[in-house]
């Protein structure tokens, strides 16, 4: 249902222990559990958030400083407060969710500075799950191009949360989560994750990131518990440029009584706008493999040569295997010319294959066996020289059948000086998502700019990395057992995240070529692992959501093992999730529908559990049948991480099941008639 209507509107006066008066308007989230208070005092306004009569936000800053120091903080008026409210159920293209609920109240107040007359509008919009607001500066005469040099936006806690973040990086979001308060945590990238005394949990993230810099959030310099807005420069220095009529990103809150309820947020994707693409039958979940792991274990090369991994003859095989196993997918990286001059200007051509690969051989042979062969473009920062290459690039794909494209910035930005999250590559990455539409091409982003819900726009956007991923396993000291628990109530509160797990050879030791380093960040080669049991790699396929899921091990690892299974199973595309449980770095529960057939998934951090799952998500008293994979009750993720079984039984609608997982450890059950 669709609707705009009036709601209330508060006007009040109070004092605030000064002979000033302050003017406060209100907005409550449809179940009035959210509040959002504007206040504004001598021409400066204020917000506050709260969540239950408790102030979760305290009065904090809002407004830029333009070029030439034009101060937008202060000397404003508020004229023409309008409130309405907004409710619709939409269909997205694919999961996790397919019905996604969008029911709001909203506060639109324009702003006059009284020096200048610029005007500006905030727009408040108040859910159930949250706050988001955002600036628009309307076509004006005395504003049209302009230059923000600063934003001032604040966020002021209301106690020294426990929080959950990395270090703020201009190029890279792959660190692993630091958890401390949050007077320890100076300057940090969003998702920033946080709970109060009490138990509620918060997000601060930023929705519909358009023509316009990545936000970062460093702490005012004087309180510890005020963050403000830091946005990714250009290299002069310059913020923002920017022509009215412009709307910035929304800036977002959100809000829950627990963990499990930020993770089924739809916060962030519904402050976007609906799908801007007429035609998305060409846009299709996939699962998929690729010839990919065994150069970042140092087994193989993208560059040519004996140890080459794109070959021809390769390609072949795991089109063959993902044909034989229910995989609709496989990337190559490495097919290309380029790889030996990487980190130069124009390196790398997207057109012409390697001598030793045969790209309409292999791609004649994925069509006929009705697999997709996912295009590999790797530019090493070189945005600048891949925009030149793009069309041509991209009509060779719509020539060979392809539809899916995963892209790589590994290096620094050409041009010289731009970061990776800065407006001159936010521009960059759109114009890929709307080149790619126009060719009918899917994406898969690595080293991409942070996910902010565009995917409900752009659909085309299926998945990106932006994470301390599983390649870090392969040359470093690795992750641990509690970074992937933390992920779905940090980094994918952004979006979907391609993690590349399920690596079955935890050890790393089903080699038969000598592992030589290419980029090994720790002395002893043969100490890198992946720091989990082999069943918490099942379980993150499913945990990890992504509409474009690899299974990432090399296929040898895959071949007859029984537990490959649950993922030759898995269905590519979700019709509900639900989440069951979970608390940020120690575990989580997911249960995903697809049609009739339920998957519940689990993971551990380093502490054995056993978790609770109540199956009152399966309607009505029918039995179903159950296939249980899980850690044998002697794994552990150090010690013995490959040992496992599986169970069959069976369960109904509010049955409760108990799941060990063991150190480090995972289960998945398969629920189907």
């Amino acid at each position: 249902m669709k609707g705009i209507s009036v709601v209330f509107f508060l006007f009040l006066l109070i004092s605030n222990g000064t002979s000033q008066a302050q003017v406060i308007f209100q907005c409550a989230s449809p179940d009035a559990q959210i509040g959002l208070l504007l206040y504004e005092n001598d021409g400066t306004p204020l917000w506050e958030a709260t969540y239950k009569g408790q102030t979760l936000i305290l009065p904090s800053g809002i407004g830029f400083i333009l070029k030439d120091s034009i101060n937008l903080t202060t000397g404003l008026e508020i004229i023409n407060p309008v409130h309405t409210s907004f409710e619709e159920t939409w269909q997205a293209v694919w999961g996790p969710n397919k019905f996604i609920r969008n029911h709001f109240n909203e506060l639109r107040c324009h702003f006059v500075h009284n020096k200048t007359k610029i005007t500006f509008v905030m727009v408040f919009r108040v859910f159930n799950d949250g706050i988001g607001f955002r600036y628009e500066f309307p076509e004006q005469n005395v504003l049209k191009d302009f230059i923000i040099t600063d934003e001032k936006t604040q966020f002021h806690m209301a106690g020294d949360y426990t929080a959950w973040w990395i270090p703020a990086d201009f190029d890279s979001y792959e660190k692993l989560y630091k958890n401390t308060l949050v007077t320890k945590a100076e300057h940090v990238n969003t998702p920033v994750t946080m709970r109060t005394e009490n138990g509620i949990h918060l997000s601060i993230h930023e929705a519909a990131l358009l023509d316009y810099s990545e936000m970062t959030l460093k702490k005012n310099s004087t309180s510890p518990l005020v963050w403000e807005a830091e946005l990714v420069p250009w290299a002069d220095g310059t913020k923002v440029i920017a022509t009215t009529p412009f709307k910035t990103p929304w800036r977002t809150i959100q809000i829950s009584p627990d963990a499990v309820g930020l993770v089924s947020s739809n916060l962030i994707i519904n402050l976007n706008d609906p799908c801007l693409i007429e035609d998305v039958s060409w846009i299709r979940p996939l699962k998929y493999i690729g010839i990919w792991w065994g150069m970042h274990i140092g087994t193989h090369t993208w560059t040519e040569g004996e140890r080459h991994g794109a070959t021809t003859e390769n390609a072949i095989r795991y089109i063959d295997f993902a044909a034989d196993n229910n995989i609709q997918g496989v990337v190559i990286e490495g097919w290309n010319q380029g790889w030996d001059r990487w980190g130069s200007r124009g390196a790398f051509d997207h057109v012409t294959p390697a001598s030793d690969y045969n790209l309409v051989k292999v791609a004649d042979y994925a069509r006929q066996l009705g697999v997709y062969l996912i295009m590999h473009h790797e530019t090493g920062g070189d945005a600048e020289g891949y925009e030149l290459l793009m069309d041509s690039a991209y009509i060779l794909c719509r020539n060979l059948g392809i539809h899916a494209l995963k892209t790589g910035y590994a290096g620094g930005i050409y041009p010289r000086g731009e970061h990776h999250h800065g407006q001159y590559m936010v521009r960059h990455y759109q114009k890929v998502v709307e080149t790619a539409a126009k060719y009918q091409l899917m994406l898969n982003v690595h080293e991409p700019i942070k996910p902010t819900g565009l995917y409900r726009t752009w659909p085309n956007m299926m998945t990106r990395e932006g994470v301390r991923g599983m390649e870090w396993n392969a040359w470093s000291d690795g992750n641990p057992p509690s970074h992937t628990v933390t992920l779905p109530f940090t980094r994918m509160l952004a979006g979907p995240l391609d993690y590349t797990p399920a690596i079955f050879d935890v050890l790393i030791e089903n080699t038969t070529t000598e592992r030589i380093p290419w980029n090994f960040n720790i002395d002893d080669i043969s100490k890198t692992r992946i720091h989990t049991t082999l069943m918490h790699q099942v379980a993150l396929f499913f945990i990890l959501y992504s509409p474009m899921q690899m299974a990432s091990d090399n296929i040898e690892n895959y071949e007859e093992h029984p537990v490959f299974e649950a993922i030759r199973l898995a269905p590519a595309d979700w019709d509900e999730s639900v989440v069951l449980n979970g608390a940020i770095g120690e575990y989580i529960t997911i249960a995903r529908r697809s049609n009739n057939e339920w998957w519940i998934s689990c993971a551990t951090n380093e502490e054995a559990r056993t978790l609770i799952i109540h199956t009152d998500f399966l309607k009505g008293t029918k039995a179903y049948k159950t296939r249980l994979y899980q850690d044998r009750s002697d794994a552990h993720y150090n010690t013995n991480p490959l040992v496992f079984e599986i169970k069959d039984t069976m369960v109904s609608g509010g049955d409760t099941l108990q799941i060990f997982l063991a150190p480090g450890g995972g289960a998945v059950i398969r629920v189907y008639e």
